[in-house]
């Protein structure tokens, strides 16, 4: 007997034949409901019908003439059969689209014309997801550190943030996507894979696959690793995409260094996340750098996600903090101490500072973690005994 049930919406009728056919041909999930109508208001008796079947599955057709709807339909499913997860079949040509769905609340977003193979491998994804001891159905959330420019520390941060995160949720994830990658050496990691494997293989990434590429730290810590040398061939930004749609169904938390890159894989990564980290000094040529960066990256929709980060901070004479915030148009989130000698050590030993127990920096950073998941229930449920050493 099939193990998930499928509710196929497409307003296509041929098309809705053809998912039908290929959910069924998959073994393991069957349609129990079909509709060529898509939802416009959470009273719509579409919604009502669903909801009767209580399927597994939404899945949800993406045509060019109906991208709109098809959104808020899939915006009203999530919201009103929040215990059904929701799968996208549209076109893998269009990376704004697909972070559009993602974060309408797509669990999978699948290439159309698709395939029994394509959807089966979903299907595995997602039962096996479910299978795991303390996972629950919500989504990973997406920390992305950038430089206002470079040498900030954008890599000093996300290394250690996720650590911290790690040390509050042990789900933790941390993605080099600078042009160079250096995340592993300042956790002293001698990763066989990186990045650029992970995006080669995606026709076949699974959760087990993914788990291969990463190099794991002693304190839990996976981490996909970035180039280890400058390549002239980056992967499409929809292949991010897809990457991150695979990752945030399996992490609580991912963090991000983009460090200094900025192109169209750092700006959908951005669109993906629930905030973007901009590390900056508090110096002219750094904030002015700030705020450039926030322009570029926020053109695309993320900028009221930005939050500046003042690494190496000092009071300096003259510094403004609220004509900085009206400046760049990002609030100043958060100030690191500066300790360069410290975390000049911890990199070249590759010992990061969260390992180097009770420092000023240490509990900085500490607090970076506690304040962007004092949101999260399964954070507070712990938070308790989560910080008390730092």
């Amino acid at each position: 007997m099939p193990e998930l049930s499928v509710a196929v919406f497409a307003t296509d009728d041929d098309q809705r034949a053809v998912l039908q056919v290929l959910v069924d041909g998959t073994s393991v999930a069957s349609t129990v409901y079909s509709n060529a109508a898509l939802p416009l208001t959470a009273n719509d008796p579409v919604i009502r019908k669903t909801q009767s079947f209580a399927p597994d599955v939404l899945l949800v057709d993406i045509s060019t003439d109906a991208v709109a709807s098809a959104l808020r339909a899939i915006e009203l499913l999530h919201q009103e059969l929040p215990n059904s997860a929701v799968f996208a079949v549209g076109p893998m040509t269009q990376p704004q689209l697909i972070v559009s769905t993602m974060r309408a609340g797509v669990r999978e977003y699948i290439e159309r014309p698709t395939s029994t193979t394509d959807l089966l491998e979903a299907f595995v994804r997602l039962t096996s997801t479910r299978r795991k001891p303390g996972r629950e159905s919500s989504r990973g959330k997406v920390f992305t550190i950038v430089n206002a420019k470079g040498g900030s520390g954008a890599t000093t941060v996300a290394v250690n943030l996720a650590l911290a995160l790690q040390s509050v949720h042990h789900s933790t994830a941390l993605v080099d996507l600078a042009p160079l990658g250096h995340c592993a050496l300042h956790l002293n990691l001698k990763p066989t894979f990186t990045v650029s494997d992970a995006v080669t293989n995606l026709h076949r990434l699974d959760s087990s696959l993914l788990d291969s590429f990463m190099a794991r730290h002693e304190r839990g810590l996976q981490v996909l690793a970035g180039a280890a040398a400058p390549t002239s061939i980056e992967p499409f930004a929809a292949d991010f995409a897809r990457l991150f749609d695979t990752m945030v169904g399996l992490f609580h938390y991912i963090v991000v260094d983009a460090s200094s890159r900025l192109d169209s894989a750092t700006r959908l990564v951005s669109n993906l996340s629930e905030k973007i980290l901009l590390i900056a000094h508090a110096d002219v040529a750094s904030l002015w750098s700030a705020g450039r960066v926030a322009q570029y990256l926020g053109e695309s929709g993320s900028r009221d996600r930005f939050a500046l980060v003042l690494n190496r901070y000092r009071k300096v004479a003259g510094f403004n903090e609220a004509e900085t915030e009206a400046a760049i148009g990002a609030p100043v989130l958060w100030r690191i101490p500066n300790q360069y000698f410290a975390v000049s050590t911890a990199i070249d030993r590759g010992v990061p500072l969260m390992q180097q127990g009770n420092t000023e920096i240490a509990r900085s950073i500490s607090g970076l973690a506690e304040y962007l998941t004092k949101d999260d229930l399964e954070v507070k449920r712990t938070a308790w005994s989560l910080f008390k050493t730092v």
